[in-house]
C-alpha cells in the first residue's frame, strides 16, 4: 500500500436490502419504507439510509480492498446527495496518506451513475 493507491468497487442496493436494514437498525422512518409518504418529502421517493449507502466502505475494507485482516478503524462521512434502490454507484478509495504500524488515511467516497458525489469521507484502517 502507498500514497496514491486506488481501488473501485460497483454496487446498488434492493429494497429488500433497504427494508432488511430498517429492520436490523430499527430506523423505519417512512422515507425509506413508505413510496407515498416519502412522494411528499422533500426527495419526492424512497431513499437509501445513509449508513446503508457508507456500509460499502466495511464491506471492501474487510474483503477486497486492502481485504481480510483489514481493521476498520475511524471513519467520516458526510451524505451529499440522497442514493435509491436499484441505482449503480461506485465506491471510490484512495490512500491519502500512511502511518506508522501499517495504519493509512484512506479517502472514502460514492459516486452515483454520473459521477456527481453522493458520499464523502476520509478512513484510519490497519492493514496486513
Amino acid at each position: 500500500m502507498k500514497i496514491g493507491d486506488t481501488f473501485n468497487y460497483s454496487f446498488s442496493f434492493t429494497q429488500e436490502e433497504v427494508n432488511l436494514f430498517a429492520q436490523v437498525t430499527g430506523d423505519n422512518n417512512p422515507i425509506h419504507l413508505d413510496e407515498e409518504k416519502a412522494a411528499q418529502s422533500i426527495f419526492r421517493r424512497r431513499i437509501i439510509h445513509g449508513f446503508l449507502g457508507g456500509s460499502v466502505f466495511s464491506k471492501v475494507f474487510g474483503t477486497m480492498w486492502p481485504g481480510y485482516g483489514t481493521i476498520y478503524m475511524e471513519q467520516d462521512l458526510q451524505f451529499k446527495r440522497p442514493m435509491v434502490v436499484d441505482h449503480t454507484y461506485t465506491a471510490a478509495f484512495e490512500v491519502l496518506e500512511i502511518l506508522p504500524k501499517n495504519k493509512a488515511i484512506i479517502a472514502t467516497q460514492v459516486l452515483d451513475e454520473n459521477q456527481k458525489l453522493v458520499i464523502d469521507g476520509k478512513a484510519e484502517i490497519i492493514y496486513p
